[in-house]
This record gives C-alpha cells, sequence and structure tokens, in this order.
C-alpha cells in the first residue's frame, strides 16, 4: 500500500503530465489556425497602363468646334495582386526539418495582405466596420476621394470562409469587393476588408485556377489601397500570408 508521500508525489505527477498535454494540445491547436508568411515568391511580371499620346484637334481659324474626351487615367492610389499558390501540410521542426509532408491536390485558402510591420493578430481579426475603413482612409490619404477605401469595398456578399481559424458566415462582413473578369465585377473572386483589432487586412479567397482579369488562370486576385497623398512617389510595403485548408 502506498503512503501519504507516495499519493502526492504520484498525483504531482498526473497533474504535471496533464498540464504538459493541455500545453502541447494548444500550442498545436494556435499552429493549425495561424496563417503563414510564405515560404516563397517568385514575382512574375509587373504591368501598368502605357502613358497615351495626345489626341490631335486641327480645325481652321475661326471655327469652334464641340467634341466630348474619354478618358481611362491609371490609378495611382489602388494597385493589385494576381497569381497561384502551390502549397502544402507539413511536420516540420524549428528548423524547418521535415519529418512528412503532404502535397494538396487542389488549394483552398486564403491570402492576407497588410501593411502592419508585425504580425497581425489573428486572435482578434473579426469584419473592418465603416469606422475601421475610415481609419484606413486617413491612414492611407484617401480621405474625399471618389475612389476611397470604403467606397471601393462597398459590396456586402462573400462567401463563408475562416480566418485564422475564426468562422466567418457568408455575407458577414459589408466591405467587400470582386475584382474584374472580363473587364466586369463577378464573384469568380472575392475580396473581404477585415480588422485584426488596430490594423486593415484584405483576404483574398483563393479559386482553383478560375479564370481571371485577362482571360489567363489564378487562384488569386485582390486589389489594395497605394498611399493617395499629392506628391506621393513612393510604394508602400505589404506583407502577405497564407492559409490553407
Amino acid at each position: 500500500m502506498k503512503n501519504n508521500k507516495e499519493n502526492k508525489i504520484e498525483k504531482r505527477g498526473i497533474l504535471l503530465l496533464v498540464a504538459t498535454l493541455m500545453v502541447v494540445t494548444s500550442l498545436m491547436f494556435i499552429t493549425a489556425v495561424t496563417p503563414t508568411g510564405t515560404d516563397g515568391l517568385v514575382y512574375g511580371v509587373n504591368e501598368t497602363k502605357s502613358v497615351t499620346a495626345g489626341t490631335e484637334v486641327n480645325i481652321s481659324g475661326g471655327v469652334i468646334s464641340t467634341f466630348n474626351l474619354t478618358a481611362n487615367m491609371q490609378n495611382p492610389r489602388w494597385k493589385a495582386f494576381v497569381g497561384n499558390v502551390i502549397g502544402s501540410f507539413t511536420l516540420d521542426d524549428s528548423s524547418a526539418n521535415t519529418i512528412y509532408d503532404w502535397t494538396l491536390a487542389s488549394v483552398t485558402g486564403r491570402i492576407y495582405a497588410t501593411t502592419k510591420l508585425t504580425t497581425p493578430t489573428w486572435g482578434s481579426i473579426a469584419c473592418a466596420s465603416t469606422a475601421d475603413l475610415e481609419t484606413e482612409n486617413t491612414a492611407m490619404s484617401h480621405s474625399g476621394a471618389n475612389d476611397n477605401i470604403t467606397a471601393t469595398f462597398s459590396d456586402v456578399t462573400h462567401g463563408l470562409f475562416f480566418a485564422a481559424g475564426i468562422q466567418i458566415n457568408a455575407n458577414q462582413c459589408t466591405h467587400t469587393v470582386n475584382p474584374y473578369v472580363g473587364d466586369v465585377s463577378t464573384t469568380a473572386f472575392e475580396e473581404v476588408a477585415l480588422w485584426d483589432g488596430g490594423n486593415a487586412v484584405y483576404a483574398g479567397l483563393l479559386e482553383e485556377d478560375a479564370t481571371g482579369y485577362d482571360g489567363t488562370a489564378y487562384d488569386f486576385q485582390m486589389i489594395v489601397p497605394e498611399n493617395g497623398a499629392n506628391g506621393f512617389s513612393g510604394s508602400t510595403a505589404y506583407y502577405l500570408y497564407v492559409e490553407l485548408d
């Protein structure tokens, strides 16, 4: 028969084991639902609209000419990311040594873009409110513009998805946009404005080889705001994260 001291030692051992299992299980859960930075990024082609030459108008002196002009200007306050995702699930240690991995036959999930220098607070991720995007309008010098962030993310429809393991129900977010296919807005690609408690996080819902804006097959298309201040000639860095289902 065990004495009281032995019983206490045994109980402490059991409690320590339970506590350890709880910590390990918790860490496993957090890892499973945390979006990750990319392991590699290969640039394709960066393109922009060519500047159109001036249109000639040549009329005789003494003549009044009436005409209407149509002009499509490239918008320096916005930029776009399009491309494909090659993904797999893996079991790695802290040195990226792999004990096993699973190549995905098809890719579903989300790609996130944010200007936040540090990792987003994924536990606080939620749909961006109008007030949140007005804060972003101010930060990106978009306030008052016809193409500001709230005006652009003006759709209210999207499918159900999970953001860092947090369920976002269909049409729960009220600030979304559909990048074009064939020069028109379609539901082929969906982008949702999210907020991590202090910063905007733009989520592009991944599609599998969907026909994109230029007829090429892509997994994602998304637009993000650039600094809209008059005279700004630099570029704003975005940090990308991927979450696979």
